[in-house]
């Protein structure tokens, strides 16, 4: 089973991103997770959406066609998602209703150094989500606040919580994932 994991944060120590690169401690040895890094996709043009897209955009396309599934992880920006997430889905919704993302069962996952953990941001991404036919996986929301608190200076998930709740979580998604 394939994993594609997509961070909202470009910030070079994302607690996203180190979230996303602890869960593959997380999941059996026949599933792969690979980190995409959405730095490079240029901002939603129509004029650049024709039969030939712009290379990095092409690119997410594919690793998205190729993945078994897609795991979300998103810092919340002003109660929201982040604008670089917010643009990579815009260009993968693109025909509408016949996406690459339709159908592609997906779970959301939020880390933050506020209290709420980025719960806000995960509504919007749900909704944003219900738009492109996206299915999400039902659960209890992973909400990872304070989480300066709950990595250590190398990135590793150390708040043994933390660390119960995500394998909870990822043994939920990836045999939901498996029954899709």
């Amino acid at each position: 089973m394939k994993i594609l994991a997509i961070s909202g944060s470009l910030r070079k120590g994302s607690f996203n991103t180190q979230l996303l690169k602890t869960v593959a401690e997380f999941v059996d040895r026949g599933t792969s997770i690979e980190v995409f890094d959405l730095a490079d996709i240029p901002l939603y043009n129509g004029d650049l959406d024709g039969d030939t897209k712009p290379a990095p955009v092409q690119a997410w396309l594919d690793a998205i066609a190729d993945a078994d599934g897609m795991l979300i992880a998103t810092p919340e920006y002003n109660y929201s998602v982040p604008g670089v997430l917010k643009n990579a889905i815009d260009w993968a919704s693109r025909p509408a209703f016949n996406s690459v993302m339709r159908g592609k069962p997906t779970g959301v996952m939020s880390s933050s150094m506020s209290t709420l953990g980025g719960a806000r941001a995960q509504v919007h991404l749900r909704d944003i989500l219900a738009a492109t036919l996206t299915p999400v996986y039902l659960a209890p929301d992973f909400a990872l606040a304070s989480a300066h608190t709950a990595f250590n200076e190398e990135g590793r998930l150390v708040d043994e919580s933390t660390r119960d709740f995500l394998q909870k979580y990822m043994t939920g998604y990836t045999h939901w994932l498996a029954s899709q």
